[in-house]
């Protein structure tokens, strides 16, 4: 059972025992990422992630590496479009080694700017090595045209202008409104002692000044019904189909979860076994949802030969027909349910996987659901939730589509997904 608790500086502990284990996972949550920059400073928040890897005031990047790798710990970071997060993985007899590094990168990064030049060519290798995968490409180029010139579209890495813009004082500027305590969650899971842990994370974070409130996006984007063919030298031809969602906390959101397990979440869903095992159209397809605090979006990737791309669309559209007019059956529900329930139990089994459970729920949404409370949800989805949201999604709402490959794909193609 988690429990928190809130430094004097309105930093917030969230944090879970699992005293079986002998490991512990710290993570620190900036409550910021790529839908809180401009197109004048895009990529910041990943550039962020970069440069406090690069040195503080008392430790070189390469002294950061020697002390993890002394321990046999780990330490790595993210950014998504909402947040931002840094963690650790360590013995729990070594936890206040990993919170003194950890609080030491974010409270005193020195960005020297020798060490920005370089890390700026660092991350333009790593987006021309998103580039070079069509199936990352395509996914971003959908979420870029349905979100409409909305921040929730950027890329995270960001693009060659905009990273060359960026300057150390921008980088402190956005540190200085974001990386304060009231914008931060600390997400603890493993072996520890709850006053021990207490008092390593007020030792190192509790002199953290607050800045008295959190700075939240408060836009309220919304999906284009778009179209992008984008001529790229490759084999085949890769597609992502995107339809309206949910936001994290809507709670049609467990039900939709279990509609993407019988579309296209795994080897048994009606996509795969029907345009990969019995037409053998594709290698690779299937569905996705995506939730942010405020909104979401429900994709379909697919990547087929180029000659067969009308036909994969045509037969994508046939089985979202078929769904709409027959609705599923309660052997798929009652198995997509046993899914879902399986899945979400294997995501806590480690204490990387709860630590970013906890905190990445509490960093956006506020709170935290009792995995009992998970599970009984889960289990209450009914056939008519699940033909609700079927309606909901692919009858009413805006549909777009991206095609990435080196023969143009007509815009007519959107035909097939009328419904």
């Amino acid at each position: 059972m988690f429990k928190e608790y809130i430094l004097k500086n309105n930093l917030t502990v969230i944090y879970e025992r699992l005293d079986h284990l002998k490991s512990v996972s710290f993570g620190v949550w900036i409550g910021a990422g790529a839908r809180y920059e401009t197109r004048g400073n895009n990529g910041i928040s990943h550039f962020i992630e970069h440069m406090v890897f690069k040195g503080t005031k008392t430790r070189t990047a390469k002294d950061i590496a020697c002390e993890i790798d002394k321990i046999g710990g780990e330490i790595n970071a993210f950014t998504g479009k909402d947040c931002t997060c840094f963690y650790t993985k360590t013995l729990n007899s070594d936890l206040e080694i990993a919170v003194d590094i950890l609080s030491d990168m974010l409270l005193n990064p020195v960005f020297n700017p020798d060490h920005i030049e370089t890390e700026k060519k660092v991350v333009l290798e790593e987006i021309s090595m998103y580039e070079d995968d069509p199936e990352e490409l395509v996914n971003d180029l959908l979420s870029e045209e349905m979100w409409n010139g909305s921040p929730l579209g950027f890329p995270i890495l960001g693009t060659a202008a905009s990273l060359e813009g960026i300057t150390r004082e921008d980088l402190l500027d956005y540190m200085s409104l974001y990386y304060v305590p009231d914008n931060c969650v600390i997400s603890v899971a493993g072996n520890f002692e709850e006053d021990y842990l207490i008092n390593v994370i007020d030792k190192y974070f509790g002199s953290w000044k607050p800045l008295g409130y959190c700075n939240i996006s408060n836009e309220r984007p919304a999906l284009a019904a778009r179209f992008l063919f984008r001529k790229k030298e490759i084999e085949q031809t890769h597609l992502s189909i995107g339809f309206r969602g949910f936001p994290i906390e809507d709670q049609r959101m467990y039900a939709l979860m279990a509609l993407n397990n019988i579309i296209g979440g795994g080897m048994s869903s009606r996509l795969f076994q029907s345009i990969r095992e019995e037409l053998g159209l594709v290698y690779s397809i299937y569905s996705f949802p995506i939730s942010f605090r405020d909104c979401g979006m429900f994709t379909i990737y697919a990547a087929t030969n180029p000659e067969k791309v009308n036909t994969v669309i045509e037969c994508i559209g046939n089985e979202l027909r078929n769904l709409i007019q027959h609705g599923i059956t309660q052997s798929e529900l009652l198995r997509s349910k046993n899914q879902l329930k399986g899945n979400y139990c294997l995501s806590l089994d480690s204490t990387s996987g709860l630590m970013t459970a906890i905190g990445k729920s509490i960093i956006i949404t506020g709170k935290v659901h009792d995995p009992e409370e998970v599970l009984k949800r889960i289990d209450s989805i009914t056939m008519n939730d699940i033909l609700d949201i079927i309606n909901w999604i692919f009858k009413e709402g805006e549909k777009g589509m991206v095609a990435l490959g080196e023969r143009p794909v007509s815009p007519d193609v959107m035909n097939y997904l009328t419904f």
